[in-house]
């Protein structure tokens, strides 16, 4: 039975806030105009892609580490992860003198490779997943006495991540839902903690990456669940198991948990971006693309945590591609015409003539399905989005034209 108070309480989360400051800033709230107009009230986005080292985990990883007693700080520090965590707590190990080791998956993002090393940590690249780097990680930690300090499971670490709640009550306090995007569980806990003691009449929600949704089965389970296997764009919250601590912080305090998909995390990243100006990582659009999937679902003033903003430029690159082909602003038409001089001409001024630019165009009469005398042409499409390729389609059917296929090139 999951126990009535959770690990971490909100006597807790103020102790870390003492901690931090000086260490870390109040990340500021930035109004979401278009988001607010879809979602009929107000929408705020908390900041946490303008924390230092780009992320909230610098407020976990810090409060985890300052709790060492000398001995344990002798020894040093351990970490495994993606980027984010690892940043945190090469940053906070520095600021506390302590040596850090960190190991990455081989994969990982170049830039966040970087970045950990640049604030002093040992980087060991191993394994294919984090799941390796965990292991290796913790036989570090057996073999040299490092302390192995958790990405998320560990009350110190949720306590930290807490303090973005007061924050957010702080600076929007007639907020009603808070929405935080989730892997762990630690950022959306700790949340919870602050939130539902100072005020339980708000709606915390967690959002999960439909590919790495481990929270629907363990909750339904009672216990952790382990996903056997998961696939997402977010890295930052592909988590194959909650943690002990976290799950029943999780289960006494959140009032629901949600799934997106890919397509939706990528629409959401491309909203922030186009929309708010802020860089945000797939993980740190959760939020977001929760909002813009279920517009009417969640009571306004309504807060989105935007966790972190570090994503590898390459990264960046596909996942603006794949939002855009999900927001239907890329559009791909075989459109059959006739074979004579000037019909391809004909064909690309009209579609000109209606605002869409064309991408790429290709035709052949090569094909025992033709009908004798007509010319099937592939054409992609920039467009203004769905409404704009609906007026397309329409136009070319107007004009006598066949259009015999219509994807929005998802895998763009």
């Amino acid at each position: 039975m999951v126990p009535v108070v959770p690990p971490v309480t909100l006597r807790d989360v103020l102790a870390a806030r003492d901690l931090l400051a000086g260490v870390v800033a109040p990340t500021p709230i930035a109004g979401a105009r278009a988001l607010s107009e879809l979602c009929g009230g107000p929408v705020w986005l908390k900041c946490e892609n303008l924390q230092r080292t780009g992320s909230f985990k610098i407020r976990g990883a810090y409060t985890r580490i300052a709790g060492l007693d000398a001995a344990e700080r002798a020894r040093g520090v351990v970490a495994a992860s993606a980027g984010n965590h690892a940043q945190g707590v090469a940053l906070a190990a520095q600021m506390l003198g302590i040596e850090a080791t960190v190991f990455m998956p081989d994969g990982a993002a170049l830039p966040k490779v970087g970045a950990t090393r640049g604030y002093g940590a040992q980087v060991h690249l191993v394994g294919e997943t984090i799941e390796g780097s965990i292991a290796a990680a913790v036989e570090f930690s057996e073999r040299t006495g490092a302390v192995f300090v958790h990405p998320f499971d560990h009350v110190d670490v949720i306590a930290g991540q807490g303090t973005v709640g007061l924050e957010i009550l702080e600076q929007v306090p007639d907020v009603r839902t808070v929405l935080v995007c989730t892997g762990g569980g630690g950022l959306l806990g700790g949340i919870a903690a602050a939130v539902k003691a100072l005020r339980p009449d708000v709606a915390v929600v967690g959002v999960q990456a439909e590919g790495a949704a481990t929270w629907p089965p363990s909750l339904a389970a009672g216990a952790p669940a382990t996903l056997p296997s998961m696939r997402t764009i977010a890295d930052g919250i592909a988590v194959g198991r909650p943690g002990d601590v976290t799950f029943p912080q999780v289960a006494t305090l959140v009032d629901e948990i949600l799934t997106v998909d890919d397509d939706a995390l990528s629409r959401a990243l491309l909203h922030c971006l186009e929309r708010a100006k802020l860089l945000v990582e797939p993980a740190g659009a959760a939020a977001v693309a929760a909002l813009l999937e279920h517009p009417h679902r969640f009571a306004t003033p309504a807060v989105a945590v935007l966790s972190g903003g570090n994503v590898d430029p390459l990264v960046l690159g596909h996942v603006l591609r794949h939002g855009l082909a999900a927001a239907e602003r890329y559009l791909s038409l075989r459109v059959r015409v006739d074979d004579r001089p000037g019909a391809l001409a004909n064909l690309l001024t009209l579609i000109g003539s209606h605002g869409a630019n064309v991408m790429d165009v290709a035709h052949t009469r090569l094909s025992g399905a033709l009908p004798l005398g007509d010319v099937d042409v592939d054409v992609t499409l920039e467009t203004h989005g769905p409404e704009h390729c609906a007026e397309l389609v329409d136009a070319l059917r107007a004009a006598g034209h066949a259009v015999l296929d219509r994807t929005d090139r998802r895998n763009a």
